[in-house]
């Protein structure tokens, strides 16, 4: 095989440390199928420039002789190179609006656009995600910001010890961390247990919990959660929330059926709130979208974060970070050396820090980002065994004789400048925002 393969350099913050391969995988590649790799140079890459080198990768700012190009963020329109094959996570498969100027000139530019979120099997399950890696980081920084906040409540605990997960050297290095905090905050028990709710069992949650584990939890069922927040304090509590726990079905003669639920969310309200007076902390995970119930609300904060009153719930660690989303508190995403703000229930707006009558949300919408290596050494573990057949496929052929293998073929949004058939709905989107 005699195909160039760009790896682009991530530009769009300074958090933005990840890539799509990593050396070792790069090497194997090369060695094993004969791709040759072209990679942007980088100064804030979290594997430096001459581990590509090393790799028998060529480091050059210019990518045009590349015939397929991995990113792992969107490319700023006028890095654009007319008629390239790019693989990135494009964010606009709902027709964001922040994107559809991209889309746009992609198609302009006759470009192919192949996006990780649709690689997915006949399922309809994503193959290649940072979910979990989310979790992690979204997790560290959650409990870094109950601690912050109790200590504002002037309450002491073993967790304001936690940092960002970006100021530790590693995952393995939060985790030992955090086990290293179960034994002083069994030795310095409160008057009642902290109590966490994580709504979603996916590979989000699965990564919060994981790291949440290191503080040695007690899990509880949904149905005891009014009895377990009541018990001595010491050991904090999990809680785990599935579909059935956080929407009734409008016909209470019916039962909750999963499968109708995404089918027809409209026959369906959302019921979560009446969890969050036995929680400290929620931690969302959930995939949502605008025709499901929202987990909580401005009305519901508006009603129960009163003058001189404040609630149970602390701390919403909103890891999913759909902006006015399935937590309708979260008004804008953070970055990780700013990640919180208190949602002000009675004035309706955000401030910056932990201290305010409202729950404090943690938002930073690129989790993955603050612990890079992990979560690129993850993602190339998977993307690997995909980048020969993409690399080795005819792009000129028209999308209905394009030899791709059907995960792989069904996250192709555009080719050659065309979107294909499966987005074709994106047209009244480019439509609506010029």
């Amino acid at each position: 095989m005699d195909s160039v393969v760009g790896i682009r350099r991530e530009d769009k913050n300074r958090w933005e440390r990840r890539v799509p391969l990593v050396p070792s995988d790069v090497r194997e590649l090369h060695d094993r199928h004969g791709l040759h790799f072209l990679v942007q140079p980088s100064e804030i890459r979290i594997y430096p420039d001459n581990e590509y080198r090393s790799a028998s990768a060529s480091v050059a700012e210019d990518l045009s002789p590349s015939s397929i190009i991995f990113a792992v963020k969107e490319v700023p329109i006028h890095l654009l190179i007319p008629g390239k094959v790019y693989v990135f996570f494009a964010h606009v498969v709902k027709g964001q609006p922040h994107n559809m100027p991209m889309l746009r000139r992609l198609m302009q530019l006759g470009c192919t656009l192949i996006d990780y979120e649709k690689i997915t099997d006949d399922q309809k399950r994503r193959l290649i995600f940072f979910g979990r890696h989310a979790g992690y980081a979204g997790m560290i920084d959650t409990l870094r910001c109950l601690g912050a906040r109790l200590g504002s409540c002037g309450i002491s605990s073993p967790l304001a010890e936690v940092r960002s997960a970006y100021e530790y050297p590693d995952l393995a290095a939060a985790k030992e961390h955090l086990r290293s905090l179960k034994d002083k905050m069994a030795r310095d028990p409160g008057p009642a247990p902290l109590v966490f709710g994580f709504s979603g069992y996916g590979n989000v949650s699965t990564g919060a919990q994981e790291v949440f584990d290191c503080l040695g939890p007690v899990e509880a069922a949904v149905a005891d959660l009014p009895a377990a927040c009541k018990s001595p304090g010491g050991r904090p509590i999990k809680v785990v929330f599935r579909e059935e726990h956080m929407v009734v079905r409008r016909d209470p003669g019916k039962p909750f059926q999963l499968l109708e639920y995404y089918e027809h969310p409209e026959r369906y309200a959302g019921c979560f709130e009446k969890h969050l007076p036995y929680l400290d902390v929620l931690v969302n995970c959930i995939y949502w979208e605008p025709r499901y119930p929202r987990l909580v609300t401005r009305e519901w904060v508006g009603k129960n974060y009163l003058p001189g009153r404040l609630p149970r719930l602390k701390v919403i660690g909103d890891i999913s970070c759909d902006v006015e989303g399935s937590i309708e508190l979260t008004v804008r995403a953070t970055e990780p050396d700013n990640p919180f703000y208190v949602y002000l229930a009675q004035e309706g707006v955000a401030r910056d820090g932990v201290e305010g009558n409202g729950p404090v949300i943690m938002a930073v919408d690129n989790l993955p980002c603050e612990i890079p290596k992990e979560s690129s050494q993850y993602f190339s573990s998977t993307l690997r065994d995909m980048v020969t057949p993409l690399a080795a496929a005819d792009w000129q052929s028209p999308f209905g004789k394009l030899d791709l293998t059907a995960y792989l073929k069904r996250a192709v949004i555009v080719h050659r400048g065309e979107l294909t058939p499966s987005y074709q709905y994106l047209h009244k989107h480019l439509e609506a925002h010029p």
